[in-house]
């Protein structure tokens, strides 16, 4: 089940997060498709959501992220963040500009095989 935040127009870079993510997503008007960064900071001991366009996606040659800053415990409902916003857009800025990595399939049985060879 899809879980909603309450949004914010602002944030500062010292603010506890949350969650840091970067997203393709068709913009409100329909007419394209832009990068989104959406960050989830903690306010009054909830989650808050800011959502920053970042222009056209076609511009990324990164592939989308999601960056963790912390965790919310299911059970007892606690959220733990060990990460401020600006840590975690510094690290955005560094995936961001990384090419796309591929990643090649392994597969098992030849691996398996190989490691026998060798032995």
């Amino acid at each position: 089940m899809a879980k909603i935040y309450i949004g914010t127009t602002f944030v500062t870079d010292d603010e506890p997060c949350l969650n840091l993510k970067e997203v393709n997503q068709r913009t409100p008007d329909s007419k394209g498709i832009h990068r989104y960064q959406v960050i989830t900071v903690i306010r009054q001991d909830r989650p808050v959501e800011y959502r920053l366009d970042l222009g056209p996606a076609k511009k990324f040659k990164a592939h989308e992220f999601n960056i963790p800053g912390g965790a919310v415990n299911e059970t007892t409902g606690k959220i733990y963040v060990e990460e401020t916003i600006g840590r975690l857009r510094d690290l955005a800025d560094h995936l961001r500009s990384e090419p796309p990595r591929i990643s090649q399939g392994h597969n098992l049985l030849t691996g398996y095989a190989n490691h026998l060879e060798k032995n």
